[in-house]
């Protein structure tokens, strides 16, 4: 029986015009990368088992790729684990490796491994791919590019207020307009729990809550029972449901709310401070919102979390977001190493240029110029020729078999090539090529030695 090929569900092959407008945002994201004064660095592609694991919270632990140790694994697993039967003791038995589930942690490693290497505040850019154990749907993969950009070594907010400016940099280079970046702070979170009592339930309060977008509010409430969160409890913390106003008013009701949680109030500040600022430093294409549901359910944010939403006639969720992480390298024995970052989506921006129709149409332009091939001598001259165009940054190639001229224009049209040069035997005599425009249908001739002044 023949093997029928096949991907991994949640993984996808691109085509040349799908990757040609993956490499277009990336590009478009790279360059004000750059221009914000961000570094490239990279990290492999798996990283220890202790590195990642536990950094994630409960969920996302479970989302981990794990990789088996090579050989027969199992030789050096004693009787009790394998006749436990527990996967989350057996796993490190056997696994001492897995994929990276984003690029913060392994960031946050590479800062404690290379500290003594670098300028801070250090500010990083990364684009490569992670792995998540997720189920495949719309917008959302098992294997997946992020484009992060982070800042480590400095605590102060002007950081957050350069990476909302960054944000609307990229989106207004890309022409997306209408986009929406919605902030919280952990500390008003952390407020929260602390004014019911349940400071301890701070991580099950922020989990259910980070769903509440998803599953709607009855959903999460019933989840908060469950992680045990008393009623009175839910009822107490009811109002931040119910905010609504400008971003400053919604402030304002917030003050009300934890006027008796003095790490709550602390968050409050430092919002009101990114808004102010804001304020004098207008968004070109994006809009800043205070949302208190927005949760993040990552254990490492300390600050401001930051959630990027498609424009609204998009039905397609974040595109977008990250954090302020105080203690994330503490994990790795660096203390006291501030950080704050933001990541893209690449696949999700995609689809929300596609839909709109914002990708450039050169972009599905694989060919400018198509030499039809009669022959050895005209290949040979053709070749010359097509060297000084390439030099000019033309995309150019001859076709490779002395085919049918049908055959040959036919390949050009589906290429999408704008011209086609045509040169004969008589043409090489006359040292002259015919110049067909494939849009309009135009035959032009010239001279060879017209060649270093054209311009297409």
């Amino acid at each position: 029986m023949i093997y029928k090929p096949s991907i991994p569900k949640g993984t996808r092959d691109f085509s040349p015009t799908e990757l040609k407008k993956r490499i277009y945002i990336q590009n478009k994201i790279k360059e004000k990368f750059e221009l914000f004064g961000f570094q490239p660095i990279e990290t492999p592609s798996f990283e220890n088992y202790e590195t990642l694991m536990g950094k994630y919270g409960e969920e996302g632990d479970r989302l981990i790729f794990k990789i088996l140790n090579s050989g027969d694994f199992l030789t050096n697993v004693s009787d009790e684990f394998l006749n436990e039967k527990n996967s989350q003791r057996l796993t490190p038995q056997i696994s001492e490796k897995a994929l990276r589930y984003d690029l913060t942690v392994p960031f946050a490693r590479y800062v404690v491994q290379h500290q003594n290497e670098l300028t801070l505040p250090f500010k990083r850019y990364q684009i490569q791919p992670v792995w998540r154990a997720d189920r495949p749907q719309k917008g959302r993969y098992r294997e997946f590019f992020q484009c992060d950009a982070d800042v480590v070594g400095s605590q102060s907010l002007w950081q957050e207020i350069e990476l909302i400016q960054l944000y609307d940099s990229v989106f207004n280079s890309l022409n997306m307009k209408g986009v929406t970046i919605k902030i919280n702070h952990r500390k008003i979170l952390s407020g929260f729990a602390q004014i019911i009592g349940q400071s301890d339930k701070l991580i099950d309060f922020t989990t259910a809550l980070d769903k509440l977008d998803k599953i709607g509010k009855e959903k999460v409430i019933q989840e908060m029972l469950s992680r045990g969160i008393s009623s009175v409890d839910v009822q107490t913390i009811n109002p931040i449901f119910e905010l609504n106003g400008t971003f400053l008013e919604k402030i304002n009701q917030l003050r009300e709310i934890l006027v008796d949680s003095q790490v709550g109030l602390q968050g409050i500040t430092e919002l009101e401070f990114i808004c102010n600022a804001i304020a004098q430093l207008p968004l070109s294409v994006a809009s800043l919102e205070l949302d208190v549901t927005l949760a993040r359910g990552l254990n490492y944010y300390t600050g401001a979390i930051f959630e990027v939403v498609a424009p609204q006639q998009i039905q397609l969720g974040s595109i977008g977001g990250g954090g302020r992480y105080d203690d994330l390298t503490g994990i790795f024995g660096l203390k006291n190493m501030s950080g704050v970052g933001i990541s893209f989506g690449l696949d999700r921006i995609y689809l929300v240029l596609e839909q709109l129709g914002l990708f450039p149409e050169e972009i599905n332009q694989a060919l400018d110029i198509l030499f039809i091939n009669f022959g050895h001598e005209e290949a040979i001259e053709s070749l010359r020729i097509i060297n000084q165009l390439r030099q000019k940054g033309y995309k150019t190639e001859l076709y490779p078999e002395t085919s049918k001229l049908k055959k040959q224009l036919a390949y050009a049209d589906k290429r999408g090539a704008n011209y086609v040069i045509i040169i004969g035997e008589n043409e090489l005599k006359k040292q002259q090529f015919i110049l067909k425009n494939m849009v309009s249908g135009q035959q032009t001739e010239y001279n060879f030695s017209d060649i270093n002044q054209f311009k297409f």
